[in-house]
Parts: C-alpha cells; structure tokens; sequence
C-alpha cells in the first residue's frame, strides 16, 4: 500500500531514490541550467531494419522476385509511392520528406544502429562490438555536453526498449566516452499497459506536487550514506541525488509521462499497442521540453525479416507504424509543434533486393530511405534516387554522418562543435553534411 510523509526516507526508499533504477529508468545524466534548444529531435528507430523496398521505395515494375507480394499506394507527391499498408501515411505525404539514397557500409546491427543513432562510426567498430564508454554520444549526450536544457529536464530520453539480446548490448545508446552524466534517461517499459507507470517518479511514496523542503529531502539522504557505503549504489549515489533532485522538484517530465491525462480517444487514435503509446509518450515528452526523444519500435531486431517478411509486415508492424506515425503527425501539426520537432523515421540499413527462400529479406546498407518531417523540412519531396531494384543509389549517397549532422543542426548545434575524450584530447562532434535538400 502505497503511504506519503513529507519528509524522512526509510532504508528501502533511500536505496529507491539512490539506484540507477530511479524512476524506473537508468538516469545518468546530470541536469544543467542552461536554457533548452527551441527545437526538438523524435527518432522513430525501426529496430533491426526495416524493408525499403516494402515500404517507402516500392519498385511495382521489377520483376516479382524483387517487387514482392505487396501492392502499392500513390500519393499527392509526384513520385512518390508507398506500401499499400501504409495508407494513412500515403494520405499525408504533403507533412513529410522521403529520402531514397541513404547508405553505408556496414550491414551488421550493432554497428550499423551505432552510425545511425550517433551519427558517426562505431570507434574500433568489429563484429557485433557491444556497448562501450568508447561508443560516440549519442544525439541526447551532444545535446546534454554542449546545449544543456534547463534544469529538472533531461537532455535525452530513450523509449520504450533497451537495445539487447542476451548478453549483447547494442552500442551507441548512451553518453558514450562523454560519460555516464550525460546518459538519456532510459525507460524500459510498455506504455500501452494498463499498470504502466515510470516507478518512483514519486520518490517513493512522496507527494512530489506538496514536496516543499527539498533541501531537507537531500539532508536526509545525505546523512544516510555512511549507511550506504557497503552498497554497490554508493559510489554513484551523489550524482544521482543532484538528478533526482532536479526531476522530482520540476515535475513536468513526471506529468509528461502520465498517460492517463491523455483523453482516451487520443489515445485511441495513437493505438493501444507499443507503437502507438510510445510516440504518444514521445509527444508529451517534446512538450514537456526534452530536445531528444529515440522510441525504438519493439525488441532489438524487431524488423529483421530475415524470414516471413511480407507477413510480419502486413499483420504485426506497418499497421501499428502507419497509425502511430500519423498520430504524431497530426497532433503536432495541429499544435503548431511540428515545426519545432523534426520526425525521423529509419532503421539502421534496408533489405535486400531479392527475396529470399525463407520469404524474407537480408541485410544491405548499399541503399535504403526514411521518412523525415517538421522543423522547417520541406513535406512533399522524394530526396534522391535508388536504381530499379532498389540495390543502389543513383543519386549522391546521404550517410548517417549527413543525418547526424542535420540532427544537430536542428537543435541549434554546430555539427563541427568539439568534444572532449577520455583522455581530454579534442575531437569534431559529427562529419557529416547536413542535408540542405530537406530544407
């Protein structure tokens, strides 16, 4: 049973507030008091890698082996064609820019999801490299390092999975050789469940809205550490009250993340699965101030249709995308925040051309597209062009370096701007060119 007292901790609770698990989330970021960026970043990343070709590039007059088994929507935007499931998506191709000629190199997931999602190579990349404090930022750690937002509002917050597979932990998902201050906060659970809920935002039991003496609150955890010091927390426990503090005490991230203040036809209109209430999250979160919100569409290689790719995409994932996607669109459209928050939907390389004997489609970073709206992006344009299978680009290849850079530039940084590693030796943030098309 839930209680409330205004001010004193018990040994459980102070271990609550103190645990990297504060708030139901890994928060390792230190808050600053810099004002936020005016402009906002929603990274709608499709885990694993979805189909170009099935998706935002069809090719209806290659042959069946490359075309696939689905047909194919027109849109308002000369040039433009989707998949036939993506209809409310097709309806609204005016709010967004389709980019075709994206490309890498690197057809392994951890090291193609790094590039995307940092917007710069895996350091010391191998064959499914884990997660590392040599990693590079990713875009919430550039954001909290050099353009911090104000105070009690995190630079980053990723959602609704954490990136792994067994002992395997997808790299580029924190602060990198930044350091753990300036890790997004990372919630790992379904916002679409009935008991969801972002725990200890409340600290514990404390009436946060009533929370007065927030000094006396750090007293009190602070004359507890000796208690603590045998703990595995202790060593991180001061950081992590500075944190603490400056969420519970604002309080406009923890309403942000109350669903239940959300009408329900809103939420309907989202969908009641994970992809919708997650971008409904993102929203809210966006509102609230966060200049980067990632929200990972499923589990870690969700979208890799190695097998069964036309089924899973027809009855589990574009369905559910489509819908939530166009949600998004719509309500910041409708706010007026769309031109403040740039959508990006993209996987971290595309399919192969030719279907395989499983029905499904393999890795290839020579070429794939994604989807990119609001913050001052041109809606009703195809960027570049892939060949007529889809195999290659036949205009100038667009890199995630070029995303990366473009994210920054969104969010009022100099993509150029320097970092220090490790070992405090300077370094550029990004190399990329920010895609001049799209504006």
């Amino acid at each position: 049973m839930s209680h409330f007292h205004r001010i004193g901790l018990n040994r459980r609770e102070l271990l609550q507030v103190g645990y990297s698990a504060l708030f139901g989330l890994t928060t390792t970021r230190a808050f600053a008091a810099n004002p936020r960026s005016s402009r906002s970043v929603i990274l709608v990343f499709l885990t694993g890698a979805s189909s170009h070709l099935d998706t935002f590039d069809p090719k209806p007059d290659a042959p069946a082996e490359i075309r696939g088994e689905f047909g194919v929507l027109r849109t308002a935007v000369p040039g433009l064609l989707v998949s036939e499931h993506l209809p409310r998506l097709a309806a609204r191709a005016k709010q967004y820019a389709v980019i075709r000629s994206l490309s890498h190199k690197d057809n392994n997931h951890t090291a193609a999801t790094h590039h995307i999602i940092t917007g710069t190579l895996q350091p010391g990349v191998r064959f499914d490299k884990p997660l590392s404090r040599d990693d590079w930022p990713c875009y919430a750690a550039g954001v909290s390092y050099l353009k911090p937002p104000s105070p009690g509002i995190p630079a980053g917050v990723h959602l609704p999975t954490f990136l792994r597979e067994g002992p395997l932990v997808w790299p580029g998902q924190h602060g990198g050789f930044l350091g753990p201050r300036h890790d997004p906060l990372q919630i790992d659970r379904d916002p679409n469940r009935p008991d969801f809920r972002v725990d200890n935002m409340n600290a514990g039991g404390l009436d946060v809205e009533s929370l007065r003496d927030r000094r006396s609150l750090l007293t009190e955890i602070n004359a507890r550490q000796t208690a603590l010091a045998r703990s595995a927390v202790s060593q991180r426990l001061s950081d992590q009250q500075e944190q603490a503090f400056a969420v519970l005490t604002s309080g406009k991230v923890g309403q942000a993340f109350d669903l239940s203040r959300e009408p329900t036809a809103v939420r309907e209109r989202y969908g009641r699965h994970l992809f919708g209430q997650s971008l409904l999250l993102a929203r809210r979160l966006v509102e609230a101030g966060v200049p980067v919100v990632q929200a990972n569409m499923g589990r870690v290689q969700n979208w890799d249709s190695h097998g069964q790719n036309f089924h899973r995409l027809k009855n589990e994932l574009l369905p559910p995308l489509d819908q939530a996607v166009s949600a998004l669109l719509d309500d910041l459209a409708a706010s007026g925040r769309l031109a403040d928050t740039l959508v990006m939907v993209l996987g971290e390389f595309g399919r192969t051309p030719k279907i395989n004997k499983d029905a499904g489609r393999d890795h290839w970073a020579d070429c794939f597209c994604g989807l990119f709206a609001g913050a001052g992006v041109r809606g009703g344009q195809v960027i570049g062009k892939s060949d007529a299978s889809a195999a290659y680009p036949v205009t100038s290849p667009i890199s995630p370096d070029d995303v990366g850079a473009t994210v920054y530039h969104v969010l009022g940084i100099d993509p150029e701007s320097e970092l220090r590693d490790r070992l405090d030796r300077p370094v550029q943030l990004n190399r990329g060119q920010v895609i001049r098309p799209l504006f």
